[in-house]
C-alpha cells in the first residue's frame, strides 16, 4: 500500500495518503497485538478489527481507482492481493475458533 500512496498529488500526501498508511499499520498491528494476548477471543476481536482496517484499505483503493490515479491493470492486482489476505485472515480466524472449541470443548 505505501507503493501506491507515492502515486497521489501533493494534496492528498495529508488526507487520503495518512489513512490509508494508519489503516496499512493497524492491520498488522491489530494481528500481533491479538497474537500476544494469548487468549483465543482476544485474537480472533483483533483479527476482526484487522479485517476492518482492510476493508477501508480496499475502499481507499476504490478512490485511488476513481481518481484515477492509478491504472486498472494496478488497481486490479492490489484488490486481488487485498481480497488474497482476507481469505488468508478469515482462515486463521477460523483457525482460532476451532482451536478455542478443541481447547475448551465447545
Amino acid at each position: 500500500m505505501y507503493e501506491l500512496t507515492r502515486k497521489l498529488p501533493k494534496e492528498e500526501e495529508y488526507n487520503l495518503v495518512g489513512q490509508m498508511k494508519r489503516a496499512a499499520v493497524s492491520l498488522t498491528n491489530n494481528i500481533a497485538e491479538g497474537y500476544g494476548r494469548y487468549r483465543f477471543k482476544e485474537n480472533i476481536q483483533f483479527c476482526r478489527h484487522s479485517r476492518g482496517s482492510l476493508f477501508e484499505l480496499i475502499d481507499d483503493l476504490n478512490l485511488y481507482r476513481d481518481e484515477p490515479y492509478i491504472s486498472l491493470d494496478e488497481y486490479q492486482s492490489f484488490r486481488n492481493d487485498a481480497f488474497c489476505l482476507l481469505k488468508v485472515l478469515n482462515a486463521y480466524i477460523d483457525s482460532t475458533k476451532k482451536l478455542q472449541g478443541e481447547w475448551f470443548g465447545t
